[in-house]
């Protein structure tokens, strides 16, 4: 390993590089290798930019403080993930609470109220931002455990045996909610996407 630039190092052997010798460029390496990724991860499972910079954020700091804790006997992909679902799911806890107390809470009883979102200004509506978005607010109304099972399969392109791993649920218990989770998507989208 000594004869190869970090660059070239395996997430495990950077996770090693960084427990053993206290290498902060490794662990740099693993952070431009991973941000995005789970920045997408994460935002399509919250749906809020603020929330997952936070959350992504918070996994960096995870990994940095507890190290030690990643044992070689699964992939760094898979701890990491793991990491970033649980911060995720605690995160989405949080908001669902914030919401409970919604504009609703404080006004007339059966009066709804609709606040505009300026989250996507009109120079960002072109066919293909407008289609994202649909299918982000579609993701987004897809129950919590199922979206969170169908991002990482279809959308990180993570194996089943991987998503089990990370979430601790059984293959077939994996893929029973991929499948539930799709089959809401594919309802909440079949106006927009016809076969």
């Amino acid at each position: 390993m000594k004869n190869r630039r970090l660059e070239e190092f395996t997430d495990e052997e950077l996770i090693l590089e960084f427990q053993q010798n206290d290498t902060l460029n490794a662990f740099e390496i693993l952070v431009q290798r991973y941000k995005n990724p789970l920045m997408n991860f994460v935002f399509r499972f919250l749906g809020n930019y603020a929330a997952t910079s936070d959350v992504v954020q918070e996994t960096m700091i995870k990994v940095y403080k507890n190290k030690n804790s990643y044992k070689t006997i699964a992939k760094f992909s898979t701890w990491i993930y793991t990491i970033a679902g649980n911060l995720a799911r605690t995160e989405l806890k949080k908001i669902k609470r914030r919401n409970l107390f919604s504009i609703n809470s404080f006004g007339e009883e059966n009066k709804n109220f609709d606040i505009k979102d300026d989250a996507h200004g009109p120079d960002e509506l072109t066919d293909s931002n407008l289609k994202e978005k649909i299918i982000q607010d579609a993701l987004l109304k897809v129950n919590p455990i199922y979206r969170e099972m169908v991002i990482m399969r279809d959308i990180q392109e993570l194996t089943y045996e991987e998503i089990s791993q990370i979430t601790g649920k059984e293959i077939g218990t994996v893929k029973s909610r991929i499948n539930r989770g799709r089959a809401q998507l594919r309802e909440l989208l079949k106006d927009i996407y016809k076969d």
